[in-house]
């Protein structure tokens, strides 16, 4: 082995160009200086790369920091002053001190709710959600109005049972362990088509089908969930293991039974998860599609923001805030659940699956989940 010291080898040596000696020793070395070279250089391009990216991207969107320092001060005073701000001003005085205390006053979002019905309004006389459920017999009638933080929820749960069937169907299908390759892709390039075509396209595009309402936001968030809630299907399947296919397909089932029993019966826990992380991703796509005509919290923040009315759109973005927040919590209680579940090795039917959710999901809130 060579007995120079680190000072004495050359540059080549160093980043491994060139070999420091003759031993399978200080060639190995030589290898792994050379490896260590080309990830910094790669590191280095991959640096540069991106940077040029971001600094083109800058130039296209025309960002520039002095347009930010300029309109600073407009936004200062859109938050607390001018006469709609985010945050309404209040003041409570202290009797017999004269000290006034600061506030947001909360007043002014409420009754924009209540004007607007964007929670729900009841309302007498009629029947129950004004839908002819539970006639007005023995009483004088009670009607539930709806407001818009219903209407977008409305929207992202209907999109997602009716897209729910399709994308089990074609999920499936587009398995190679259920339809053999390669008439597999023809599901599989049908759901690429709609994940290539985002949910804002394809509320534009159903508009001459129902018009610019809440049914077809429904409609487009019904296409969107077929196409990503159907890939993340075939994902799961792929990653089933062969031991109960091969159980069921000994004792003669059918392709029929083996598909229910020996492969969706792997992944019920995941498919259900993935369901629930699926309604969450859909209540905000209901807002954004809200923006564009969709109906809901959206539709009413777009107007309120037409008119440069920042107190009403604050109003908005809290009831956003609350319903984004309220199912994604539920969501993640869900998968949380589930993942409990599968961890003790439970085995629980499909009907009592759905039946102990709602139980179990408020059991393992407060900390009440029996452990085997």
């Amino acid at each position: 082995m060579s007995g120079r010291t680190s000072g004495d080898r050359s540059p080549e040596e160093y980043v491994g160009l060139e070999e420091i000696g003759d031993s399978q020793v200080e060639r190995k070395l030589t290898e792994l200086k050379w490896r260590k070279t080309k990830r910094r250089l790669f590191t280095l391009v991959g640096l540069v790369g991106v940077g040029v990216v971001f600094g083109l991207s800058l130039e296209v969107i025309n960002f520039s920091v002095g347009e930010l320092v300029t309109q600073w001060p407009q936004f200062v005073e859109a938050l607390t002053m001018g006469e709609s701000p985010y945050f309404p001003p209040g003041e409570l005085v202290i009797p017999f001190v004269g000290v006034s205390i600061p506030f947001v006053d909360l007043g002014e979002y409420w009754a924009f709710m209540v004007e607007e019905n964007l929670i729900l309004r009841i309302e007498s006389g009629g029947s129950l959600l004004g839908l002819g459920l539970v006639p007005p017999l023995f009483y004088d009638g009670v009607t539930i109005v709806p407001g818009a933080m219903f209407a977008t929820l409305a929207v992202a749960v209907a999109g997602s049972v009716l897209g729910l069937p399709l994308a089990l169907v074609f999920g499936v299908l587009s398995s190679e362990r259920v339809v053999p390759y390669p008439f597999n892709f023809v599901f599989r390039g049908t759901m690429s088509l709609i994940r290539a075509i985002p949910g804002l396209v394809w509320f534009l595009i159903l508009i001459p089908l129902a018009g610019v309402t809440t049914f077809t936001a429904a409609l487009a968030i019904m296409v969107d969930t077929t196409g990503y809630l159907g890939r993340l299907f075939t994902d799961e399947l792929e990653e089933i293991s062969d031991g109960p296919i091969e159980g069921i397909r000994s004792t003669g089932a059918s392709k029929s039974q083996i598909v229910p029993f020996g492969m969706l019966s792997q992944v019920f826990r995941q498919f259900i998860a993935w369901i629930a992380f699926d309604l969450e991703h859909n209540v905000r796509a209901a807002i954004g599609l809200g923006l564009i005509g969709g109906g809901g919290l959206g539709l009413e923040l777009y107007t309120q923001r037409q008119l440069f009315r920042y107190t009403d759109m604050m109003a908005c973005i809290i009831l956003i805030f609350l319903l984004a927040g309220s199912v994604e919590l539920a969501s993640q209680r869900v998968r949380s659940y589930l993942r409990e579940e599968e961890e003790d090795g439970s085995k629980t039917g499909v009907v009592e699956a759905f039946v102990n959710v709602p139980r179990n999901i408020l059991a393992s809130t407060l900390g009440r989940r029996g452990r085997p």
